[in-house]
This record gives C-alpha cells, structure tokens and sequence, in this order.
C-alpha cells in the first residue's frame, strides 16, 4: 500500500482518538504525507493553506477498525471438514484477497490473521503492502499447530487424507519444536496453537478439553520466542488457559472459562484476550439452519455464557480485550464484521467507548503496532475512518456501510462514498 502524499484537512461534529476518553465536539483531523498532524479542536487547529479539504458535517471520526481474529482463508465454512477439503489452494487465494478487500470497505484498516490455510496470509500481507490487492494491514500467521488426535485432527488415519494445508500435527516438544521452525521458514508473525478444544468439534474434543501438553506448548513459546514470533492459541478449557499463560503465550484466543489463576496470570503478564463471542451467538442462532446438532449448539450456548463473563471479569479488572468474530463461516459471513461490536454492547454490557477502545487502540497493540496505528495522535498513520453519525452512542452504526464517507489508510481514500463517487467534500 502508498501513503497519500500531500496534506489533508478534515473537519467533523467529533473525533474518537481511540484512547477511550469521550469524543471531542467540533474537531479537525490534519494529515501530512500519510501521517497525522493534528487531531484536536477545530478552532485551534493549524492552518494548511491549500491542503484538500473534507467537510464532514454529521459525522464522526475515529481510527480505522482492527479485526484481532481474521481468517480471510475462511469462507463459506459449514463444517470442520471444509477447511481442508472444500476448496483448492488456488481457489482459497482468490477468496483470501476478496476477504481483505471487504473487510477493508467495511472499515478494518488492520487485522491480526488468527490462523491461514497453505500459508496464504503471509502472501497476503506482501500483496496488500506491495498494492497490488487492497486490504487491511496484516499481521500473518500461517498454518497452525495442533496436538495429534486434536480438535484440529479430525480425519482418522484410514482415509490417508493429510492435514498439511491447514495444520502442523505434533507428538511431543520435539515435534512442537519442529513445527515452529517451518513456521519460521515461512515467514509467520504469529505462531497459532490450539491447546483446546471447541463446541464446534463433532463427538470429541470439546471445550473442555485439552489438545496439547503443557510441554507441547512450551516448546512452541521458547522456540517461537528465539525467532522473535508471537504465540497465541485457541483457549477455552480452564486448565488450557492457565498452562498457555504459564508457557508464555504472548496472546490467548477466547479465554472462555477462565478462572482466578487464569485471571491473575493474565493480568500479571498484561496478556491481551480476543473473546470472539459473536461467532458463538450466530452459531446459536443460525446453526441448525446448516445442519448443526443440538449437543453442538447447547456447547456454543455454554460457551457463549462462559466467555461473555470472562471478557466481563479481564475487562473490569484492567485487562485488554481485543475484537474479532471468527468470520468465515456459514452461519457467520465475511462483512458481518462489525456485529461484534454490537454484540458486546447489547448483550455482554460494555460501553460503545469501552468497545471501540477494544476494537482500536488495542487491537493495534495486540498486532504489535500500537506506536503508529490505534488512536488518532499527532506522529501516527492516518488510517482513519469518516462516518456518519455518532456510534459512540449507537455502535450499530458501525454495521452499515452506506454510512462511510470514508475509509482512509495511510492517508489515501480506499472505500466509502469519497471513493465511489458519492457526496464528495
């Protein structure tokens, strides 16, 4: 991607700095050569004579969004077997690229891949950062590490069908060793694990259950760490959250029925938690409707119920959150993204300012890039967006499209009704 050159003047009824403090009324976000100069006052702001003007009156601005969980290599997903059987490598790039377009129009400058097939986010940044396809900044992972006989290891060995697109099975630290290292080789971020299992899994490997050893994952964490990559993993189970906080996880996915030792490690350590709760709401709701079963369904209600208390529990206890849904699935399309955000409002109790913090400023550091995305600061880059309305008070606005005057990254108008030829400035 190309940072926009030049300087941009743009002025709004209020801008969210992402900080978590309330909007500021009148304001005027300045932008010199993709970076921010100014985000304050209108009346103090700095003069920029013949800078492009953007009059935005009725909106809002605000940092662009940052999806913490993405799988732009999931689309259409009705079952666990359809993540290494339904499409090929070929195939699953196009629907890769198509994703990180849409995310970006829906308003996500920036996301953290929380798992790829064939290794196709890592190219997918390079694309995106090069401009050859649009998209939101990445931070990759690729294929993912798994205990043998894991949530992840469902084909039995006589069907002679390999896992190696989707997932790095392992025996023992040795392997978990190995597995990171091929990682590396293939130019990961983020190395993701699944130290337990799911609701979503068929007649094993619940969300009570563990998938890799203690031992397993620490070898992960001191092997990822000497090549300077970050370790998440999927965590639902109590005793898998706290075994991932010891081994030295820089990241946990979920954290659904996470106790007081979990909680203290966690807030020890200052380990961000990406809940994903709304994958879990459309999974009860909409799962029958692809063919989920009652047991299934009942475990994604159990699930929902437990995250939704434990985000509640690391939020009000100083934790960070970040946002993303798990989109990618049947029952939870790519686009929905910012239902998320609603949902924590409506059903779980947090503020519109508490989820926009989650789903801004922290989201950029869980990506490792809270020095320059998040928050609208002097110094930062303009990855902004421009929206009418206010959904510090009514976060649904987030979820209409038709209300972008403008997603702005690095400076440069992507999506939104600037960039389509709607009312201009």
């Amino acid at each position: 991607m190309h940072a926009a050159t030049g300087s941009t003047v743009i002025t709004a009824d209020r801008l969210f700095d992402g900080t978590g403090k309330p909007p500021l009324a009148a304001a005027t976000l300045i932008i010199d050569e993709g970076t921010i100069a100014y985000a304050g006052s209108a009346a103090a702001a700095p003069l920029r004579p013949g800078a492009r003007r953007i009059d935005a009156p009725g909106c809002t601005l605000l940092p662009g969004l940052v999806e913490a969980h993405f799988h732009p290599t999931y689309f259409n997903v009705a079952a666990l077997e359809d993540l290494d059987i339904k499409y090929p490598v070929e195939y699953v790039t196009l629907l890769a690229a198509a994703n990180a377009r849409l995310a970006l129009e829906c308003g996500y400058t920036a996301a953290r891949s929380g798992g790829s097939l064939f290794n196709i986010d890592v190219w997918l940044k390079k694309a995106i950062e090069a401009g050859i396809t649009p998209g939101p900044r990445l931070a990759a992972s690729g294929r993912e590490i798994c205990g043998v006989g894991g949530l992840m290891d469902w084909n039995p060995d006589y069907r002679k069908i390999g896992m190696e697109g989707l997932v790095l099975l392992v025996n023992g630290p040795d392997e978990a060793r190995a597995a990171v290292r091929k990682l590396v080789k293939d130019g990961v971020e983020w190395v993701k694990t699944y130290p337990t299992g799911d609701a979503a899994a068929p007649d094993t490997n619940d969300h009570h259950t563990l998938c890799m050893t203690f031992e397993e994952m620490h070898a992960v964490v001191t092997t990822a760490h000497n090549h300077s990559l970050k370790v998440t993993g999927h965590c639902r189970a109590t005793v898998g959250i706290v075994n991932a906080l010891r081994a030295g996880y820089d990241a946990i996915e979920h954290g659904t029925f996470i106790d007081d030792e979990g909680l203290d490690l966690l807030l020890a350590r200052d380990v961000p938690c990406v809940p994903a709760l709304y994958f879990e709401h459309a999974s009860i709701e909409r799962g029958r409707e692809f063919g989920l079963s009652q047991r299934v369904i009942d475990g994604h209600q159990e699930t929902l119920d437990g995250g939704a208390e434990s985000a509640r529990r690391i939020l009000r206890a100083g934790g960070r959150l970040g946002m993303g849904g798990d989109y990618g699935f049947a029952w939870n399309p790519h686009g929905d993204y910012a239902r998320e955000l609603t949902f924590f409002v409506e059903h779980v109790g947090f503020t519109p300012l508490e989820v926009l913090t989650c789903a801004t400023k922290t989201g950029a550091e869980i990506m490792g890039r809270g020095a320059d995305l998040g928050t609208l600061e002097a110094g930062k880059l303009a990855d902004v967006l421009v929206v009418e309305g206010d959904p510090t008070t009514d976060i649904r606005i987030l979820e209409d499209r038709r209300r972008f005057r403008a997603v702005i990254q690095g400076g440069a108008i992507k999506a939104g009704r600037l960039a389509t030829g709607g009312a201009g400035s």
